[in-house]
């Protein structure tokens, strides 16, 4: 429905613009024939005819537009070129009058037409998402029906070409998938069953069978669509302080041209103020911020950065401290178990399922790691009851009728664990992993250590933020110290945080703010909520397909390539310089212009092409940031499959280039 609205809107605009377009043509030619008749036939009432007509065709659309804004007491800048149109037509100058509303339609349209430039790319968005899609039966049959129509646990097939009908999970078969316009990245990226795909993106090679998650306007491509509206018509504070003072902006251009028509009386008066009209609309300053905006908004989404509101856009450029979740965000938060420590008398295999049985309710990044070595080790989990997560410490459940801890070994002192066989050498905890205690009916029974690769551009990112000025660099995690120590070390942090609950990453980000800091917080958005909503600006990781991600965060990255931090930086900077040149041409060119105008140096003819001219110039200038950053290479890398040294019981990865 959302999707069907905004076509119907984009298309009654267009079509609003086509009418005005065609009167503009046809008034155009009147006004063209009126100084032909005027230099090949000697009465001048066959020119004057064909301009009086031409004006009124041109200009009656803007008079209109003009006095509904009066009506609805609403004071607008299009009130300057009415006046100068009536004043026009009042003293007898037809041509005059029917070029200058000539030129004024063509800004206006132009003005339009950029307005409506957000809008057409989400309509190409929209054009993404295909009308039908091949829905598989209960019978194994194929039905084609409209996509708007599919249902989450709808099954649909998707063959090579196609672009895929709804968010699903592959459930058979593999191909190649394009999603660039919704993560951003320039590479195709592989699918297999159980991989994730989403709305709008288009598959190359193979056939796939997907059970629809998501369809319409609750997919990825749906939301992404749906926020950029929201972005566009968001304003910045120098939009809403232009907007402030327009209603003293007309009467007080209105005073200054009657002064000029006092001291300078007769037809070269009125020809005077009539240009001081004319050029006093400033469309080139009510241009100046918005084609900017949404040239921005434009590239950020190219290459899956998702703002929700374009003053966060134009804030990046001024932080000063980014603060990093460690979990997910500089780290892969792809754990695996690489050390397991059963206390003396307990099995090594009955340790692991039965802390795999007790967290497997959970989504966090332990429990997926827990559940996959056990898979490997071909154990059988059983369901949990009385299952309970205490958010930052661990889990709580009943398997086989024992009460099952799994979590920090601080967390389980406080639930009256018997901690002290930690005293054993045996069972000391190696440095630089993290660890999970395991305790069942109150009695420690072991420890599993996991460890988390961090983000191969990572270091790459941060070393470029440094670089943009950004003087604190945090790190805070949930982790232990030595884990914690030797991620920051390798990414070049200047602080770092460790065993900290969600409220105490709040409390950082707040002394960070008390010391003057401008702070960005980046997360995964998944247990970061309650900091990242404290930030200054702050940034979901991986929000392709998570509703929490876009949800909680004013920026959401599609991918995970923290590259696009600088970039964002640097796009914002490129914005702000890109506004103040609108601005200062703008300002320099009505002031000019306006000088000229009351002197009599120009006429109100050459003063309309002028204006239209100036719209083109801030229009063109704001067009070069769509482009913006087009040498950045976002190739992401790719890491080979993790190896496991069985010896050591560590894991062992190797980056290569993609």
């Amino acid at each position: 429905m959302a999707h069907e609205h905004l076509k119907g809107t984009i298309e009654a605009q267009t079509g609003r613009s086509t009418l005005l377009l065609i009167g503009t043509f046809m008034g155009g030619v009147l006004v063209m024939n009126s100084f032909i008749a005027d230099s090949f036939f000697d009465q001048s009432h066959y020119a004057d005819g064909f301009a009086l007509i031409g004006a009124i065709l041109l200009g009656t659309p803007l008079i209109i537009h003009s006095l509904k804004h009066l009506w609805a007491g609403e004071m607008h800048m299009d009130e300057l070129v009415a006046v100068a149109i009536v004043a026009a037509l009042a003293i007898g100058k037809y041509q005059e009058a029917g070029v200058i509303a000539f030129f004024m339609i063509i800004a206006t349209l132009i003005e339009t037409r950029t307005a409506l430039g957000a809008r057409a790319s989400i309509e190409s968005l929209i054009r993404l998402t295909p009308k039908q899609a091949h829905l598989i039966k209960s019978d194994g049959s194929e039905e084609e029906v409209e996509a708007r129509l599919l249902h989450a646990g709808d099954m649909i097939r998707v063959r090579p070409g196609d672009n895929i009908a709804a968010d699903g999970v592959v459930t058979e078969g593999q191909s190649t998938v394009n999603q660039a316009n919704i993560t951003g990245e320039s590479l195709p990226v592989d699918k297999n069953v159980g991989d994730e795909v989403f709305n709008g993106t288009t598959n190359l090679t193979g056939a796939m069978d997907i059970r629809v998650t998501k369809a319409g306007a609750e997919t990825t491509l749906g939301r992404v669509q749906q926020l950029i509206l929201q972005a566009e018509q968001t304003k910045i504070p120098l939009m809403r302080l232009i907007d402030r003072y327009a209603g003293w902006y007309t009467p007080t251009i209105v005073m200054l041209a009657g002064i000029v028509l006092f001291f300078t009386r007769g037809e070269d008066g009125m020809s005077r103020a009539i240009t001081m009209l004319v050029v006093a609309c400033p469309c080139a300053l009510v241009l100046a911020t918005p084609t900017a905006m949404v040239a921005a908004l434009s590239c950020a989404a190219r290459l899956g950065i998702l703002v929700k509101n374009v003053v966060t856009l134009e804030g990046a450029r001024n932080l000063t401290a980014i603060m990093f979740d460690k979990t997910g965000t500089l780290t892969t938060g792809e754990l695996s178990v690489t050390q397991m420590k059963p206390a003396p008398g307990v099995d090594g295999t009955d340790l692991l399922r039965m802390a795999a049985s007790a967290d497997s309710l959970s989504k966090h990044p332990n429990a997926r790691a827990l559940a996959a070595v056990a898979a490997k080790a071909r154990l059988k989990l059983n369901r949990p009851d009385d299952f309970e997560e205490v958010m930052g410490k661990g889990v709580s459940a009943k398997v086989d009728g024992a009460r099952v801890l799994v979590g920090r070994a601080s967390w389980l002192t406080e639930q009256k664990v018997d901690m002290s066989m930690l005293d054993d050498p045996a069972l000391k905890e190696p440095e630089g992993l993290s660890v999970l205690y395991v305790a069942r009916d109150g009695r420690l029974i072991g420890w599993i250590g996991l460890e988390d690769r961090t983000r191969d551009e990572a270091r790459e990112a941060i070393s470029e933020l440094r670089g943009l000025g950004v003087r604190v660099v945090t790190m805070m995690t949930g982790d232990k110290w030595s884990v914690a120590r030797r991620v920051a070390a390798e990414m070049g942090a200047t602080d770092v945080h460790a065993e900290v609950l969600p409220s105490r990453k709040l409390e950082l980000v707040d002394e960070l703010k008390s010391r003057g800091h401008r702070v960005a917080v980046v997360g995964d958005g998944v247990n970061d909520a309650p900091a990242l909503a404290a930030g200054d600006l702050s940034v979901a990781m991986g929000a392709a397909g998570s509703d929490v991600a876009i949800n909680s965060a004013s920026i959401a990255l599609m991918n995970n390539d923290l590259r696009r931090l600088p970039f964002l930086i640097r796009l914002s900077r490129a914005t702000t310089r890109v506004i103040w040149q609108n601005l200062l041409f703008g300002v320099t060119y009505i002031v000019v212009l306006e000088v000229l105008g009351a002197m009599g140096k120009i006429s109100p003819m050459f003063a309309a092409l002028l204006h239209t001219m100036s719209s083109a110039v801030v229009i063109f200038n704001s067009a070069r940031l769509v482009r913006f950053g087009e040498h950045i290479d976002t190739a992401p890398l790719t890491v080979e499959p993790a190896t496991s040294d069985a010896t050591s019981g560590r894991t062992v990865t190797t980056p290569t280039p993609a």
